[in-house]
């Protein structure tokens, strides 16, 4: 019993140091709101730079195939923590760009990447017979694309989109590395006043579980509700 007391005393002083002295709570609330900001501006950045590279790389044209297929490359095979710093540190180093507009850029080129191959092997899935079709009733590539192959594609690309958001929301843990206060960033802030070497990262660690099952949920949700639609 005593034990268990000494537990319950050393929890509760660990959440009032941690979380509600001083309001030490806002650094988290803080840090959760520029991280999903994050997330939700860099994956429209990075769905519109897919699409675009996607049809790039599904295109006749050698010039752009061959620049986006590059782009592809170089991306997937750099950590996003480098591109981060290079697009900060040296690509807008000399623009007044705040530094949240700057980090959304960054990893919504990075996704941008993911989500072109995931946007190409969708659209690839479609049977060719769509497009021929489209195509013989008088219909141009462009308007094949946006009324017959895209809307089919999206059922194949939605469950990979989904975890691309996913993994993007936990990539924003790195947002730190250029001075935004974000959700680590929050729990360092804590940490390094109240010299806790695991319960802000406890804290963090729930809120981006609890944000991820959220997430999920919504993803199952809407696929369910596009499988109704067959």
């Amino acid at each position: 019993m005593d034990v268990f007391l000494r537990i319950i005393a050393k929890l509760s002083d660990e959440i009032y140091f941690n979380l509600i002295r001083e309001n030490r709570y806002m650094h988290f609330v803080k840090g959760l709101g520029v991280s999903l900001q994050l997330t939700f501006f860099a994956a429209l950045i990075g769905g519109v730079i897919g699409l675009f590279v996607a049809l790039a790389r599904l295109t006749n044209n050698k010039v752009l195939n061959a620049v986006a297929s590059k782009y592809v490359d170089i991306i997937r095979g750099t950590p996003v923590v480098v591109q981060l710093l290079i697009i900060y540190f040296a690509v807008f180093a000399s623009t007044e760009l705040p530094r949240t507009t700057v980090a959304s850029i960054a990893f919504g080129i990075n996704s941008g990447a993911y989500v072109a191959e995931l946007i190409r092997a969708g659209i690839q899935a479609v049977d060719k017979g769509q497009m021929e079709a489209a195509r013989s009733l008088g219909l141009s590539y462009a308007q094949s694309m946006y009324h017959i192959i895209i809307p089919q594609a999206i059922k194949n690309i939605l469950p990979g989109m989904g975890n691309e958001v996913i993994s993007l929301w936990k990539e924003t843990a790195i947002a730190g590395f250029i001075g935004l206060e974000d959700l680590m960033r929050g729990a360092e802030i804590v940490r390094g006043r109240t010299f806790s070497n695991y319960t802000p990262y406890l804290v963090i660690a729930l809120i981006y579980f609890y944000i991820t099952v959220m997430m999920t949920a919504m993803l199952g949700k809407m696929e369910r509700r596009m499988r109704k639609s067959d």
